[in-house]
């Protein structure tokens, strides 16, 4: 008699880590999801979405969780009231990190930048839609997303050289160049300067403008699509887009083989080839 000594995965441990997130009740935006697409509002519009300690936490938090979420598959994230996001809030983030000491300004930094490291690392894509101002943390929020769909009216500015601060923040020296290029990155971060929506686009930072009023509707046609699409395959998709970064071309060839090889064991595979014989559209489920 052979001992089998592979370990055995609980089907109940692993159902307990999936969870339903279409519900979830939010404190410091708003949240709603319908039909597998979540959407984030920043929801200060007299201040023009200004974050806080508390919001930048429980977003890192929320997105950390969605990589367990089953009912959603996209994320839109957009402001309310004709503005993105104008960054940290001045009186209640600027103000008091004046009068930390090293160790916990070290703390602060490091909480924010796992805000982004968690938009990344999530599965879902994430859409930010833009209007109005996006500037300071509200733009790396932007640049931090999958796609975005902008405005003609947005203004997009990484202000932190204007308030005496590098312009490395939050992955910006990492992430920024890699989708508008270093000149133009190091244009922004070292002036500060806002990026108008036409030449936002015509930089690469904008996937596409809308007029404002199709903003909403444009952002949730996008998402709904990708909802509708292999979601495993998906997820796969954005993972290998972050990771190989930091990969030669050798180890993304032999990376993407693996990957592809594990999406080619789901059931949306054989799907997609049944409804290709049936001269179908597949309608893939995410398994």
């Amino acid at each position: 008699m052979t001992h089998d000594s592979t370990p055995r995965v609980d089907p109940a441990l692993m159902a307990g880590n999936r969870k339903s997130l279409a519900g979830y009740q939010a404190q410091h935006f708003l949240w709603e999801a319908v039909d597998q697409v979540g959407v984030i509002t920043l929801n200060r519009p007299e201040r023009k979405n200004p974050l806080t300690f508390d919001s930048y936490a429980e977003l890192r938090d929320f997105f950390g969780q969605l990589k367990y979420a089953e009912d959603v598959k996209a994320v839109i994230v957009r402001g309310a009231g004709g503005n993105f996001c104008s960054g940290g809030d001045v009186h209640e983030i600027i103000g008091p990190l004046v009068r930390l000491t090293a160790p916990e300004l070290l703390m602060f930094t490091r909480m924010t930048g796992d805000l982004v490291k968690a938009m990344r690392a999530c599965p879902q894509p994430i859409i930010a839609a833009v209007d109005g101002v996006c500037a300071g943390a509200g733009a790396i929020v932007a640049m931090a997303s999958d796609m975005r769909l902008g405005t003609a009216r947005s203004k997009t500015a990484f202000l932190f050289n204007r308030v005496g601060l590098a312009g490395c923040d939050m992955g910006a020296c990492a992430i920024l160049p890699r989708l508008i290029g270093q000149g133009r990155a190091s244009e922004l971060l070292y002036t500060g300067r806002s990026l108008g929506g036409e030449e936002g686009e015509r930089w690469g930072f904008f996937n596409r403008l809308v007029e404002p009023e199709a903003l909403d509707e444009a952002a949730r046609k996008l998402a709904s699509d990708i909802a509708a699409g292999p979601t495993f395959a998906n997820g796969i998709t954005k993972t290998m887009l972050h990771q190989e970064w930091n990969m030669s071309i050798e180890q993304a060839i032999e990376s993407e083989a693996q990957a592809q090889a594990i999406c080619m064991l789901t059931e949306d595979f054989s799907r997609a080839y049944h409804a290709f014989v049936a001269k179908q559209k597949p309608k893939f489920e995410g398994n």
